[in-house]
């Protein structure tokens, strides 16, 4: 892909640099501090040894109890400029949407009858802003995800596990198709899109929202493709991070 002048200098199909750093904190199984560009998400993974009332009610007498994966999203007050305001008392629109993103997006890959009749509660909490809060969530928070279960049963993984999952932005700015957005590409974007994909490449989630303009079928399979393009490389990533203990016998797609 030609180049383009972009806020960081970048070129259009590239990637923020990304770093995920496993065993952030140690009060829960799963800690990973996943920084993209100036963006920083620390995403932890908590095990439960119950499920919620609602599952074991949708259980009969003769099943055994399956498992249940769900996540929390939050800014912190010093993550933005100006201070973002703590939800106190009622969950933002916004934030409740973001962290059904993230707890759709892991659910997609658990095997909840090999995962058993346990939660796993994955807490995103962005430490600082600059675009791609949501997408950062779901690639740290599986990785997060990974060591809770490995917390449970080295070998749970391998079982309860289908696929990786990950997630990246893609948009329309100035009318050029753009991978991972930050902040002041996203405010200016005229087509904005969130992609949630697996490991195997099979899609997730596709959010695209034209913020401006409309956009042609023509530049939607562009910014899949980028978001393809991004999927793998942060897949790479995430295997790179959990070194032998990435829970899968293949590599990731692409390799």
């Amino acid at each position: 892909m030609t180049e383009t002048c972009r806020v960081d200098g970048r070129t259009a199909d590239e990637l923020r640099p990304v770093r995920i750093q496993r065993g952030f904190t140690d009060a829960t199984p799963g800690s990973v501090c996943i920084r993209g560009g100036r963006t920083v998400v620390l995403c932890t993974a908590a095990v439960e040894e119950s499920v919620p009332p609602w599952k074991l009610a949708e259980t009969s007498a003769d099943e055994e109890p399956t498992g249940w994966v769900t996540a929390e999203y939050a800014m912190l007050p010093g993550s933005t400029q100006p201070r973002k305001r703590r939800e106190r008392t009622k969950v933002e629109g916004r934030t409740s949407e973001i962290q059904r993103l993230i707890g759709r997006s892991l659910r997609a890959v658990v095997d909840f009858a090999a995962l058993g009749p346990r939660t796993i509660i994955v807490d995103c909490d962005v430490l600082q802003a600059d675009g791609g809060t949501r997408t950062l969530s779901i690639t740290g928070g599986f990785v997060a995800l990974v060591d809770a279960l490995r917390s449970i049963d080295p070998e749970l993984p391998r079982r309860a596990l289908r696929d990786s999952v990950a997630a990246v932005s893609v948009g329309i700015v100035g009318g050029q198709p753009m991978l991972d957005l930050q902040y002041a590409e996203d405010s200016e974007a005229d087509v904005d899109c969130n992609v949630v994909m697996t490991g195997k490449g099979g899609f997730v989630e596709i959010q695209g929202t034209a913020e401006k303009q409309v956009f042609s079928r023509t530049e939607l399979d562009a910014m899949l493709r980028l978001a393809e393009k991004g999927i793998r490389e942060l897949t790479r990533l995430q295997r790179d991070a959990l070194g032998e203990h990435w829970p899968f016998n293949q590599a990731p797609r692409g390799e």
